[in-house]
């Protein structure tokens, strides 16, 4: 049976804008209150999309969500119209808008944790949507994200959906942006490696122990197979707010910065362990210091297996433009290990956000007979795009601050997106606004 990589990225929304919700993250706040190009986002992350189609890998998108989120606003005391509803939160609660206007679902590496068909006991691929607790912004996403998941992947033959984890942040969970998985190949039984934080002296951690834990057993993941460790103190300090900051798992590699694991000895042995076939590929501190490895985002890169097998990073142009780290690829490149080729993508207006590359996509392994399980609609080829990019160009602004949040205009462009979105994916009153 043929495994394939599938990459669902983030379609990044309508009222993308830079308002600096999340806490730890110093690219959002160093950015905070700047006009963002919502149309110029969209478009870069379509172009990552096309990049990895090209190399011949799977590619999938994940839709984004109604925002403002109205439902939320309403539960939290604002009444009347919907217009009504934005000018009063807007006038009383600001910040409180823009958290209910966030685009942060864009980062699909959040959306939630998965586990393919060969690693697990019933032979189904298994999905935890993240209940994303560290953050109110993204904590709302939680629920449309399991809809959606269970939209697009809807056959009981061949998935299996979990809820958000309950229990707030004593269950906090991230999903993907802190789990990893190797394997010899794709279609063979994998190792599942799960990082997880304990509270720095500067930054709180958001996944918990327990919360991997949990998933670990939802996901009816084998106890030998499943490795814990955790993230180092000084990696979350530095800003690296999810392990996928600082390193990146897929197939026999383990790309990753030498204090990204709070034991790095224990940690690669464990690993090792568990998988004898990885390639542990590390920049030493010495060479890349945690500033250049955050300001970069040089392991925030996705790490794909191309066809012929050897292995690829798409990163960002940040890296490129670093003289250190583009002096450390160079070398990785030049080496006798399986990352043989780096493709550099603009990404600016995520990355501006806090997100790169990695960020903007959750990894799916999917059989043949899977694949053909899941809503066409959100399988891209060549012409989905270009008709994804004619709606973005149709609808999206060229330029949006978090001023303009108050303004009720932008929230009906945003539905009014957002209906031709659903239109044309054929999902009905899908959305919230929508009911």
């Amino acid at each position: 049976m043929t495994h394939t990589e599938y990459n669902f990225d983030g379609l990044i929304g309508p009222t993308h804008n830079y308002a600096g919700l999340s806490f730890g993250n110093l690219a959002s706040a160093s950015n905070a209150g700047a006009a963002s190009n919502p149309r110029e986002a969209a478009l870069q992350g379509l172009a990552k999309m096309r990049a990895a189609m090209a190399l011949g890998l799977g590619q999938g998108f994940l839709p984004p969500q109604d925002r403002p989120h109205l439902k939320t606003l309403r539960a939290l005391g604002f009444s009347g119209t919907d217009k009504q509803i934005i000018d009063k939160a807007g006038k009383a609660e600001p910040q409180l808008l823009a958290n209910c206007y966030a685009a942060s679902c864009m980062w699909t590496a959040n959306a939630a944790t998965v586990a393919p068909s060969p690693d697990t006991a019933d032979g189904k691929v298994h999905f935890t949507a993240a209940n994303l607790a560290a953050n109110f912004h993204r904590s709302i996403e939680a629920e449309t994200t399991a809809r959606v998941l269970a939209h697009i992947f809807n056959s009981d033959k061949y998935f299996v959906h979990h809820p958000p984890l309950p229990g707030a942040m004593h269950f906090g969970d991230e999903g993907a942006a802190n789990h990893g998985r190797l394997a010899p190949e794709h279609g063979a039984p994998g190792v599942h490696l799960f990082v997880y934080g304990e509270d720095g002296a500067r930054f709180p951690a958001r996944q918990k122990l327990r919360a991997s834990q949990a998933v670990a057993r939802g996901h009816l993941l084998a106890p030998e197979n499943t490795v814990f460790v955790q993230q180092s103190a000084a990696a979350l300090d530095a800003g690296a707010f999810h392990n996928d900051v600082l390193g990146v798992a897929n197939g026999t590699v383990l790309f990753l910065h030498e204090q990204s694991f709070a034991d790095r000895e224990a940690a690669f042995s464990a690993i090792r362990k568990a998988a004898p076939y990885v390639e542990i590929i590390e920049a030493p501190a010495a060479q890349i210091s945690l500033e250049d490895a955050v300001q970069s985002y040089l392991f925030n890169s996705q790490l794909v297996t191309l066809p012929g097998g050897e292995a690829a990073l798409i990163m960002p142009i940040e890296s490129e433009e670093n003289p250190r780290v583009k002096a450390f690829l160079d070398q990785t490149v030049a080496r006798n290990n399986p990352i043989n080729r780096v493709i550099f993508k603009n990404v600016r207006e995520s990355m501006r956000n806090g997100g790169g590359p990695a960020c903007l996509r959750l990894r799916v392994v999917l059989s043949d007979e899977e694949v053909a399980a899941a809503d066409p609609h959100f399988i891209l080829d060549e012409a989905k795009i270009v008709n994804l990019e004619t709606w973005v160009t149709t609808h999206y602004r060229d330029r949006l601050t978090p001023d303009d949040l108050r303004d009720p205009s932008l929230m009906d462009e945003s539905f009014a997106a957002m209906q031709a979105l659903t239109d044309s994916l054929d999902l009905g009153a899908f959305y919230d606004f929508q009911q």
